[in-house]
C-alpha cells in the first residue's frame, strides 16, 4: 500500500495510491496509515482521487484511523470517487466524516 504524504499548514495530506481498499489490504491500509499520520498537525486529509471500490474491510479500516487519530487529530477525506461515495453514503459515513469535492487549500480537483 503506497500512501504519500505532505504537511501542508495545518494539515497532512495523504494521497492513497491504490485502486481498492478491501479485505486484502485493509490491516497493511491501516498500519501505514498510522505510520505516517502518527505524529500529523490537528488535520489529516484523505486524498481518495485513486480509489475506485472500498469493501466492509476497507470501511472499518478508514474508521479505524478515524479513532487511532482522535481526539488530537480530525480525519477528514476528499476526492472521492463516484462508487467510493457511494458506499460512504449508503453506510451513512458520510454524516461521520468531512468530506471534501478537492483537497482543501490546493485546487486539486480530481473529479469522481
Amino acid at each position: 500500500m503506497n500512501l504519500e504524504a505532505a504537511v501542508l499548514g495545518d494539515m497532512l495530506v495523504v494521497h492513497v495510491d491504490a485502486d481498492r481498499i478491501d479485505a486484502a489490504c485493509a490491516i497493511q491500509f491501516k498500519d501505514r496509515m498510522r505510520e505516517v499520520a502518527a505524529a500529523a498537525p490537528p488535520r489529516v486529509v484523505m486524498d481518495l482521487a485513486r480509489v475506485r471500490f472500498v469493501d466492509s474491510s476497507g470501511l472499518g479500516a478508514i474508521v479505524a484511523v478515524m479513532k487511532f487519530l482522535a481526539p488530537a487529530r480530525r480525519l477528514e477525506l476528499a476526492a472521492l470517487t463516484a462508487n467510493v461515495a457511494k458506499v460512504f453514503h449508503l453506510t451513512r459515513m458520510d454524516n461521520v466524516f468531512t468530506i471534501h469535492a478537492e483537497v482543501p487549500g490546493t485546487g486539486m480537483d480530481h473529479g469522481g
